[in-house]
């Protein structure tokens, strides 16, 4: 495709002078991107094999605050290296910025080169690795959510993000004449992604005013999540380039909609069966489908704290706004946590509608797929499909309504403990609580106008 280059590539652009710059860069805990500039003629030379960052980057909050009491970095221990390993597979062209390709790297620990275990992307090729080694191969996509506002970043931050101007006046659900009107940045996002080998299927407005939406094919569950983070940060670059800013807050204003970002399921045979369809069963649903969605279920409240990692993200389960407030499954309902779409076809799968836009896809797709497995290995029985409003169903699972509650769960679960190792769980429990201390600790603009006279 389009935009997709070998090494050789590289080099060939660098001589003809297309390309000069290369971004080597990692994922955080925030599902970020962080990392350096080259010039490409030092990359060429040397810098494709490997480079260096400050092991801090795996350590900190939203912030970037170097928080104490993590066991993998400290002040005591010096805050080292880690070793930055560039994937070339994911090597490709950046269209939005000049003269610019971008790689992205797995982080190996600086003296064995062996992953960091609680580096996002280790933690993923882990469960996709679990997964192969049973025959299957999981296949996934994501569906994106954001705000696009009139002011730019600069602006917003003079006016310490209050008052806000959406780009458009109305829910634009489905809407082509509003997002005519937004085309400036949507048309740059879609071609611009489009050209960094990133196919994308369409955009579209959301269920509320200046709400879009991008889609994009569906992949290997790496190669997704690859595509997320990348999507998320042309999305900012591109809307900063026009003059506006945009959110991927689950939660940017208590009167507006949330920002989701639903992830979409499968399981396939390594030689590219659908594993999840049985044309001889209700729905299509296979037995292997059915222990997959019962693990997703059985597990739900323990795998919350990474489809929603901030306290803003519980701001988003509303009734009757489309975010779930039940973990329970049903068919093409979207009131429920976990809808299963395209029954009775090759394309069934089931769809995760708890995660919100401020995830961190690898994290949340690998406590999923560890779930499914957990299903699939102990043949969990899927309980029956839930029909009617999931916002009414009163003895429904409920999603957990906090950071602090899903925190407990995520702490106390020895599947994900068994799946991603005691301390890649103790390492985000330390940071879902410091976010917890973090808020805990400061007085609101709905506190101070809510009591500064009445208290």
């Amino acid at each position: 495709m389009a935009g997709k280059l070998t090494l050789d590539d590289l080099k060939k652009a660098a001589k003809s002078g297309e390309i000069d710059t290369v971004l080597a860069v990692l994922v955080d805990m925030q599902g970020r991107l962080m990392g350096k500039r080259f010039q490409i003629e030092f990359f060429l030379d040397s810098a494709h094999k490997e480079t260096h960052s400050c092991n801090y980057l795996l350590a900190t909050d939203m912030e970037m605050m170097t928080v104490d009491g993590y066991k993998s970095t400290s002040w005591e221990a010096g805050y080292g290296d880690y070793t930055m390993k560039p994937d070339l597979s994911t090597l490709r062209r950046v269209p939005w910025l000049e003269g610019t390709a971008l790689v992205l790297c797995d982080v190996l620990d600086h003296r064995t080169h062996a992953d960091v275990p609680h580096s996002p992307r280790a933690i993923l090729k882990r469960q996709v690795a679990r997964l192969e080694a049973i025959g299957l191969k999981p296949m996934m996509a994501t569906e994106l959510e954001f705000f696009l506002f009139r002011e730019s970043y600069e602006e917003a931050q003079e006016n310490c993000h209050s008052g806000m101007t959406p780009i458009s006046a109305y829910n634009e659900d489905y809407h082509i004449f509003q997002t005519t009107k937004e085309e400036n940045v949507m048309r740059a996002l879609r071609n611009g992604l489009q050209g960094a080998d990133i196919p994308v299927e369409n955009s579209k407005g959301e269920a509320d005013a200046g709400q879009e939406e991008i889609n994009v094919r569906y992949a290997d569950a790496l190669t997704m999540a690859d595509r997320h983070v990348i999507i998320k940060n042309a999305t900012k670059e591109i809307a900063w380039s026009k003059g506006r800013s945009v959110s991927f807050m689950a939660k940017w204003n208590d009167k507006a909609a949330g920002n989701s970002s639903h992830i979409h399921q499968s399981l396939w045979s390594l030689d590219g069966k659908p594993m999840f369809f049985d044309e001889k069963v209700k729905y299509g649903m296979s037995d292997l489908m059915r222990n997959y969605v019962a693990g997703l279920l059985h597990h739900a409240s323990e795998i919350t704290c990474f489809l929603a990692p901030n306290i803003n993200s519980y701001k988003r389960f509303m009734a009757g706004t489309f975010a779930p407030t039940k973990a329970i499954w049903s068919m093409d309902n979207r009131t429920a946590g976990y809808r299963v779409c395209g029954d009775g076809t090759k394309s069934v799968r089931v769809e995760c509608r708890v995660g919100g836009a401020d995830l961190n896809p690898y994290l949340a797709m690998s406590a999923l797929l560890a779930a499914g497995i957990d299903g699939i290995e102990n043949k969990r029985e899927l309980e029956p499909e839930f029909v009617g409003d999931a916002y009414g169903g009163k003895e429904a699972r409920e999603i957990p309504a906090t950071l602090r509650a899903a925190t407990t769960e995520l702490d106390g679960s020895k599947m994900l403990r068994a799946a991603f190792g005691d301390d890649v769980i103790d390492h985000y429990v330390h940071a879902a609580r410091f976010e917890q201390l973090e808020f805990d600790r400061r007085v609101t603009d709905w506190e101070v106008a809510r009591g500064f006279e009445r208290a």
